[in-house]
């Protein structure tokens, strides 16, 4: 743009010598004025014939060149306008202002491990932003050397302290409980904390004994446009609860998911969500609230084929459950994936439901026998359909995924088919053709 306006310029200019020269010599060569008529010239734009009188001809000669002047200073004029327009053009285009990135916390929620060391060592390794992915370590319990180890990071996590540590007076029933009902609250206060506080508009939640993949940070900043403009979306998680080795496809470590089960373990969560989930939030066991039908209101989350979190705390208020069977062994992902620079539209759910459904009930169906005994044929995708609650539990188990359901949701879960893979080729555990909606009673 610069190399045209310079060469305009520099046009208009010779145009204007050129031109200006040519009028001298027509002035001082013009023809006689009856010859000038005879071409229907008027008188008045003729110049005379040079007479003895020099001085009057240069007079005359003088008034013609002052009108031409006049002429070619408005053309220069018209250039100059438009070269400062150009210039204005250009000065706005530099001062284009682009919306800020925002800021997508990371609320680590602590308690009284001292192996959040582990946890933060690792979200400060990738964190590419301190800015763009603040950390904040919210601790419940008053465990004080955890604390100490939460201060020692100094000003690069924001330490907030849960200031309600009392008992909370539950059924008999569910006294052996009572830590499941203090998380609860401190979830409860550490998000309105994000949220009301800070001011955030989006948060990603962690525990304490979770470790992340060099790609969490991408994973989730690309998923965050997709859950806003998507209303069908409610959460992007990081785990995948089949995610073991040898269940994942470890050369499609790009493969997201939706799921219509709620994963947790590293997930987002938008304002406008929290203030719907907020006014009715549990006294305990949020995670399996927030899988009911009254919360999830058909709306699905997306996960990855291979888990962007590992959980390494065996101990804890659920005292190891599923930890020794499952989830010790989750792969978790080493290759970075530049989600924010991927084409993430196939997660759309028209898209995504079509195409799904289409690859699910186009597979070749197959027994267990037949993938127990080695005996499929091609490289897959398989279908291994199950009918009840019953025949789902006992080829769950048998393939070796989780088995368990919450409000009739398989984890991994969409429309009632579980993905991974056996025996290096995938398999989908999928209802009969026709699948309408989930049985709450399947739990």
């Amino acid at each position: 743009m610069l190399r045209k306006r310079s060469s305009l310029i520099l046009c208009g200019t010779f145009l204007f010598i050129t031109w200006n020269a040519i009028l001298v010599l027509l002035l001082w060569g013009r023809p006689p004025a009856g010859q000038m008529e005879e071409t229907g010239q008027k008188h008045s734009e003729v110049a005379e014939k040079p007479t003895n009188d020099l001085m009057g001809d240069l007079l005359r000669i003088a008034d013609t060149l002052e009108a031409e002047l006049e002429i070619q200073k408005n053309f220069l004029i018209e250039i100059q306008s438009h070269r400062t327009l150009w210039k204005a053009s250009n000065r706005n285009r530099s001062k284009v202002i682009m919306p800020p990135e925002p800021a997508i916390p990371i609320l680590v929620i602590a308690c009284n491990r001292v192996t959040v060391k582990r946890c933060l060592d690792k979200l400060l390794q990738f964190r590419p932003s301190a800015e763009l992915s603040p950390i904040i370590v919210s601790q419940d319990c008053g465990h004080a050397e955890t604390a100490e180890v939460i201060r020692s990071y100094g000003n690069q996590v924001t330490h907030l302290k849960q200031p309600d540590l009392s008992d909370i007076a539950v059924r008999p029933e569910h006294k052996k409980f009572q830590g499941y009902y203090k998380i609860s609250r401190h979830y409860h206060w550490a998000l309105n904390q994000v949220f009301k506080t800070l001011s955030h508009s989006s948060v990603v939640i962690v525990e304490d004994d979770l470790e992340v993949a060099p790609d969490f940070f991408d994973y989730f900043r690309a998923l965050l446009p997709l859950l806003k403009a998507d209303p069908s979306l409610w959460c992007a998680s990081a785990w995948n609860d089949n995610g073991r080795d040898g269940y994942v496809d470890p050369g499609k470590a790009n493969l997201l998911y939706r799921t219509d089960f709620f994963p947790g373990l590293g997930w987002m969560l938008l304002r406008e969500v929290w203030e719907e989930l907020e006014p009715k939030w549990p006294a305990s066991f949020w995670d399996d609230w927030m899988r009911q039908p009254e919360q999830r209101r058909n709306r699905a989350c997306i996960r990855p084929e291979i888990s962007r979190t590992l959980t390494f705390g065996r101990q804890g208020v659920s005292l190891g459950q599923f930890f020794d069977k499952y989830l010790r062994y989750i792969k978790l992902n080493t290759e970075f994936v530049p989600f924010t620079k991927l084409d993430l539209s196939y997660l759309k759910e028209e898209t995504y439901r079509k195409d799904f459904d289409k690859e699910v009930y186009s597979a070749p169906v197959v027994t267990y026998e037949d993938i127990n005994k080695g005996k499929l044929k091609g490289p897959g995708p398989f279908r291994l359909q199950y009918s009840n609650k019953e025949s789902f539990k006992v080829l769950a188990r048998n393939l070796g995924i989780m088995d368990d359901l919450k409000s009739g949701v398989p984890r991994t879960g969409y429309r009632g088919v579980v993905s991974f893979l056996s025996r290096g080729r995938r398999i989908y555990l999928a209802p009969p053709p026709g699948w309408s909606q989930y049985d709450p009673t399947w739990s």
